[in-house]
């Protein structure tokens, strides 16, 4: 079955990878703003861009969390992840540090944002990262990286996708 996900990264430093990523096509994916569009979007507040993530969103079924140097805590990562799971999506991670950007720079690993977000399990908080699997793709260069996510991603979705009906 064909899966639409949602993909959710931080802008600015990752744009060009995450983009790599989108251009896989083993899944559907979110088309990304443009930065003019992103512009408009922030000019309307927050409401403005909860209605922009809510309608980018609509009919996925998974969100898929693409992972920089400096993408855990952000406040609207933060709300995708938080949106995502509370709607009933599944949920992943995967490091995207090993990919080139389009000065053919890798960067360096960033921390697992699924870390710093609770949920509650019955009566007890655990960190989202306890359940929700952030994967770090294996290879030597940035090549065999996109490989290993070209390979493995729509096996993480469906992961992610059992994960969260299972809880």
């Amino acid at each position: 079955m064909a899966r639409r996900v949602f993909y959710s990264f931080h802008y600015k430093p990752d744009n060009w990878r995450a983009a790599t990523v989108r251009n896989i096509g083993v899944v559907e994916g979110n088309s990304p703003a443009s930065d003019n569009d992103w512009e408009t979007v922030k000019k309307g507040g927050d409401a403005a861009i909860k209605r922009w993530i809510a309608n980018q969103m609509n009919r996925r079924t998974c969100t898929v969390v693409l992972v920089g140097t400096n993408t855990a805590n952000r406040k609207w990562i933060n709300y995708e992840i938080v949106k995502s799971w509370n709607d009933g999506m599944g949920v992943v991670g995967i490091y995207i540090h090993g990919l080139k950007n389009k000065e053919s720079r890798l960067s360096a690993k960033g921390k697992n944002p699924f870390d710093s977000i609770t949920y509650t399990d019955g009566t007890r908080k655990k960190k989202l990262s306890e359940i929700v699997k952030c994967y770090n793709p294996v290879g030597t260069n940035s090549q065999a990286r996109y490989d290993w996510i070209k390979k493995h991603l729509s096996n993480a979705i469906e992961e992610a996708i059992n994960i969260r009906n299972d809880n």
